[in-house]
């Protein structure tokens, strides 16, 4: 349910958005990168093993070719609390038009990862 009302926001306000990636550069338009399809899923759940992660698909909506896209997936317990906040990177070039999928891994097991109950996306992209 946020995360929908965030990327309609990123949607809307695309140049509000800036991140540097790991080598220090700027990545913008996340408006290039849609999200079309996530979950949050879970692996052993009720035991010290549980494991979540967001599994989901984006898709290039923008004309050009992207070298480095990002995805953010901030995970949020039954209040609402910020529990964590995990990003992964495709750093390949990925084409106009064509999709791939992600998985964002919250980075902790069992009773923390039980509390785990929504998340936001916030997608970034680089050229």
């Amino acid at each position: 349910m946020h995360r929908r009302a965030f990327l309609s926001l990123a949607i809307l306000f695309p140049g509000c958005l800036e991140y540097i990636d790991g080598n220090g550069e700027e990545i913008t338009e996340p408006g290039d990168v849609e999200v079309i399809w996530s979950d949050l899923l879970r692996d052993d759940p009720g035991t010290e093993d549980e494991r979540v992660y967001v599994w989901g698909v984006v898709r290039n909506v923008g004309e050009r070719t992207l070298n480095y896209v990002e995805i953010r997936a901030t995970f949020y317990d039954e209040e609402g609390e910020e529990l964590e906040s995990v990003i992964e990177n495709v750093d390949e070039d990925v084409t106009s038009g064509e999709e791939w999928s992600f998985e964002v891994e919250f980075p902790d097991f069992g009773e923390r990862a039980a509390a785990v109950a929504t998340y936001e996306l916030e997608p970034a992209t680089g050229v």
